[in-house]
């Protein structure tokens, strides 16, 4: 592993943390994450049983269904790899035409054909790339399980069309978390004689739990799939986000339909019960269009028996919004602990004191805690901080999660931590890294250790130059904030750039950063021209275990990582991170 000098924003870094030269390997890095048929995986949540729930995306041979490709779409593949091959890192122009348009593409070509299906996501004449995966750890063995998704008629391919995320495991072996449809061919004859195939699915999210770890799946039927008539159910959205040990369950599921939907595929003169517009399109496919920005949705926590048997209970708004104020109020539950409070965030008016708010009410996301019946807010000074999020909460009261504010003119998140049992909660938010770096909370346990990730560069960033971040461990009793990766061997291979759960024996679920043998998009070895191993960044799965001994005297050793090329993957890497893969799925929020 290759290490850069200390530079001075680093030591200052480390001056301002109140760290030491010496830094302590109190934990050993535990690769959980190494499957073969994934480039990238990531942790999530690990039991006290050290079972884990792992993430992971980039499947190498994704079954392309090249019988559904005709020639113009051949044709517009050979031209997107000629036009763009030189912009594009690691890819050449098209290799083998032939061996393309015979479906047996060599590697760099196959990567420009799922380039080709990814860039036309929502067409349902084509097929979809789903590609996130749902994985456990049970006896140190990381394994793929399946959610929903289906294999194709006469094969024992899956369709990988489907996005499944595992949100975590209990103490018992329960997985959860949230997964889709998997999109499925319909042929099907358009007015003009013409035979074409639709990619049709069932639903867009579903929430799940298994109880005996992925072997079955139980899903979540969201209200809207029960409350209203018949010919109102589509499919529906409902998520799981977290499950307590006394089988609590909280995240949001859809309860009603926006009427100009509706209005929409009821209407007979170019809506979806157009009778020229289903001669040439599947009534199904027209609602597929619209599906996912039409629902209603709330934030509900589940009770789940012995038998199996689910309760809901819708938990409820932050604010009562004008009679004429039209938009949809959104509210989230992230986490529940095992008395049954759970929190996470709501729409809530931006002055705090508002009583008679008008229909166009200026309003943003909070922070809130359900309990006993009650939503409540406790993000202070709405004019100073606001966007805020919980994302988890201790059996002690204590929830975590992150706040924005602006710093120097820039906006910023900060961690915090807050007593939801105090009379007058108030958001602590200790100090990070640095005074301009973004910080969130992930977990807290019941030693109220929290962990989560921060920015360690000070650069001015962007969506092209993101900051790197590390993770943290944070202790409230001591007020110690501490990089994971003072925490681990001087000369590890991995750098710690995210931690996602704490668990009581203090073991971390964590996602590194490590370099390893590159691979082609058929999961190959991949040599250079002078017949040597590449290599590449990944991220990978990894459990940071206590381990005893003395601290390790680092101060010889150059401070961490910076591979060769490291900073033109990173960017793309920790932006599936953020967009697709977070510990507390979350929808997006307008």
């Amino acid at each position: 592993m290759n290490k850069f000098v200390k530079s001075i924003l680093a030591l200052g870094i480390t001056s301002a943390l109140g760290l030491s030269a010496v830094n302590a390997a109190t934990y050993q890095v535990i690769d959980k994450g190494n499957v073969s048929s994934l480039k990238y995986t990531y942790s999530q949540q690990e039991n006290n049983n050290g079972e884990a729930a792992i993430s992971g995306t980039d499947i190498y041979n994704f079954p392309v269904q090249f019988q559904y490709l005709d020639e113009d779409d051949f044709n517009g593949i050979v031209t997107l790899a000629n036009i763009s091959h030189e912009g594009v890192h690691d890819l050449l122009n098209i290799e083998d035409e032939t061996a393309l348009r015979a479906g047996n593409p060599t590697a760099n070509d196959l990567s420009w054909v799922i380039r080709y299906l990814k860039a036309r996501a929502g067409n349902s004449l084509y097929q979809e790339v789903g590609d996130i995966f749902a994985m456990t750890n049970f006896n140190g063995q990381t394994e793929l399980f399946n959610v929903f998704d289906e294999k194709f008629t006469g094969t024992d391919i899956y369709t990988r069309s489907t996005k499944e995320y595992i949100s975590g495991i209990t103490n018992e072996g329960w997985v959860y978390g949230t997964a889709s449809a998997p999109y499925l061919p319909l042929d099907f004859t358009q007015s003009d004689g013409e035979e074409v195939t639709h990619w049709l699915r069932d639903f867009t999210t579903r929430g799940f739990f298994s109880s005996d770890g992925g072997a079955s799946i139980t899903e979540v039927i969201p209200p809207s799939e029960t409350d209203l008539p018949e010919e109102q159910r589509f499919g529906g959205e409902s998520a799981i986000l977290d499950i307590s040990e006394s089988h609590f369950a909280v995240g949001y599921a859809s309860t009603s339909i926006d009427q100009n939907a509706l209005d929409f595929f009821a209407d007979e003169t170019g809506g979806c019960a157009d009778p020229d517009v289903l001669d040439d399109l599947p009534f199904k496919a027209c609602v597929q269009q619209v599906i996912e920005d039409i629902y209603n949705t709330e934030a509900i926590k589940w009770t789940i028996d012995e038998q199996g048997i689910i309760t809901s209970e819708i938990l409820g708004q932050l604010v009562t919004p004008h009679v004429d104020d039209v938009r949809e109020y959104e509210n989230y539950a992230q986490a529940v602990n095992n008395q049954g409070v759970a929190v996470g965030y709501a729409h809530g008016w931006v002055d705090e004191n508002e009583t008679d708010p008008s229909a166009t009410e200026q309003r943003s996301l909070y922070a809130v805690v359900y309990k006993d019946g009650q939503v409540t807010d406790f993000t202070d000074d709405h004019g100073k901080y606001f966007d805020s999020r919980a994302y988890d909460i201790n059996d002690a009261g204590i929830a975590i999660g992150h706040v924005n504010t602006f710093v120097n003119g820039n906006q910023r998140t900060k961690f915090y931590h807050v007593d939801t049992n105090a009379e007058t909660m108030e958001m602590i938010l200790p100090t990070d890294f640095f005074t301009g770096s973004s910080s969130t909370a992930r977990a807290i346990n019941e030693d109220g250790k929290i962990v989560g990730e921060g920015e360690v560069e000070t650069h001015n960033d962007n969506s092209s130059t993101p900051r790197r971040t590390h993770g943290f461990i944070y202790d409230i009793t001591s007020k110690a904030f501490t990089d994971l990766n003072d925490y681990i061997a001087c000369d590890s291979d991995y750098t710690i750039i995210e931690a996602r759960d704490i668990n009581d024996q203090n073991e971390i679920s964590a996602t590194a950063l490590i370099r390893v043998p590159r691979r082609d998009s058929k999961g190959v070895l991949m040599l250079d021209d002078k017949g040597e191993q590449q290599f590449e960044d990944v991220v990978r799965a990894v459990t940071l275990e206590p381990i005893p001994g003395e601290i390790e005297n680092c101060s010889a050793v150059e401070e961490k990582v910076e591979r060769q090329g490291a900073g033109f993957g990173l960017s793309s890497v920790l932006l599936l991170m953020l967009v697709g893969l977070r510990r507390r799925f979350t929808k997006r929020v307008s």
